[in-house]
């Protein structure tokens, strides 16, 4: 491992797998498929939905939005996207603003339970 943001999980059994595109014959759409259509899509949707107003302490939420809007975006049921979306909310605790703003270093996060697809 490299780096002291993997320095957490040497303990843990993940191991980090490092790609170096200098110096690599293959390129970078090669050995990251699929990477600058995902960027492509979040540069967008920012700048969309947030006019580019993002803040880095609500980063975190901004990101799991967006995940939850990309995986679901070729969705044949729209009306399973906002299911979902009700599913989640029901299924979660409810999180204050207090706790939005000034997050507890402490505290974990909870799984959120995801119910059949």
């Amino acid at each position: 491992m490299q780096g002291p943001e993997y320095l957490p999980l040497k303990s843990s059994e993940y191991k980090h797998e490092g790609t170096y595109l200098k110096g690599n014959t293959k390129s970078a759409s090669e050995l990251l498929p699929r990477v600058h259509l995902v960027i492509s899509h979040l540069k967008r949707w920012m700048m969309g939905t947030h006019q580019g107003a993002i803040s880095h302490k609500h980063l975190d939420y901004y990101l799991d939005e967006f995940t939850f809007r990309f995986n679901r975006r070729r969705s044949k049921s729209r009306g399973k996207l906002l299911f979902r979306l009700a599913q989640q909310a029901v299924a979660v605790d409810p999180v204050t603003l207090a706790q939005i703003i000034h997050p507890d270093a402490n505290a974990k996060k909870k799984p959120q339970p995801v119910g059949p697809t």
